[in-house]
């Protein structure tokens, strides 16, 4: 039997990376790249790309088959990933590497200076130049003050998919600046939203936006749902939620599990 993490909260979250990392050893780099590789195959079963339960999601059940006469395989759409300055803006670097080694067509804005990042999003925003996958630092290119969110919007409006990796769980006060410009331009865009971890400005433990929260078609979450996906109104945001297992060990995951 599978076992499955139950809803942990911020500080949960919070404790079960730092156990994993300073307790165990494991590189944090390798945690975000399980997370973003995981969130990536999910996504290509979303759109049709890959067939389901190639993303390797063993904590959620496998998504309705296609309908009849529907075949796997549609050229892969124009993804734009949106990340921010922190780690889940890394893990959106992770995902725009693999999605653009499967054949996507992927651009990556991070809204940050580069002098920003620092870490593990640093790194990946370091390969993904190396890689040659098309990246800018948009706060480098435009002004912030005041921001201007029409240039951001216009190419919002290029992609066919978006990749919310703006904020995560650490969010503790209402989202301000160009993060929520972005997060509004999302919101008005029309375009299916992906969102990693949880949508931006999403409360992990209630549920609730902080002044302003993406709504997203689908939330690949990790390791565990976050407590405020079950509070009333939070599926308005978080669309359909999938758990991605990020390789923490059991060892770590027992205080947690449903079926210990």
């Amino acid at each position: 039997m599978i076992v499955r993490p139950r809803p942990m909260s911020r500080e949960e979250v919070r404790g079960l990376d730092e156990r994993a990392s300073a307790g165990l050893g494991i590189p944090t780099l390798l945690l975000m790249e399980n997370a973003g590789r995981g969130a990536a195959g999910w996504l290509a079963e979303l759109v049709g790309v890959l067939a389901p339960d190639a993303g390797g999601r063993p904590f959620t059940p496998p998504p309705p088959p296609p309908e009849p006469g529907h075949a796997y395989g549609p050229p892969p759409p124009r993804v734009l990933i949106l990340c921010g300055p922190g780690n889940n803006g890394g893990d959106g670097g992770v995902v725009a590497r693999h999605l653009d080694a499967w054949g996507f067509p992927v651009e990556v804005l991070w809204m940050a200076h580069a002098d920003q990042l620092r870490g593990d999003p640093a790194t990946q925003f370091q390969i993904l130049g190396r890689s040659g996958i098309p990246q800018s630092a948009w706060l480098d290119i435009h002004p912030t003050d005041p921001f201007d969110s029409g240039p951001l919007r216009d190419r919002i409006a290029t992609a066919e998919w978006l990749v919310d990796a703006l904020l995560g769980t650490g969010l503790s006060r209402p989202v301000e600046g160009p993060i929520r410009a972005a997060i509004e331009a999302i919101n008005d865009s029309g375009r299916p939203v992906f969102a990693l971890d949880l949508p931006s400005g999403l409360d992990a433990d209630t549920g609730t936006p902080m002044g302003q929260a993406v709504r997203a078609e689908a939330t690949a979450t990790f390791a565990a749902a976050k407590r405020g996906f079950s509070a009333p109104g939070a599926s308005d945001y978080t669309g359909m939620v999938a758990v991605i297992d990020i390789g923490v060990p059991r060892t770590v995951l027992k205080t947690y599990l449903e079926n210990p």
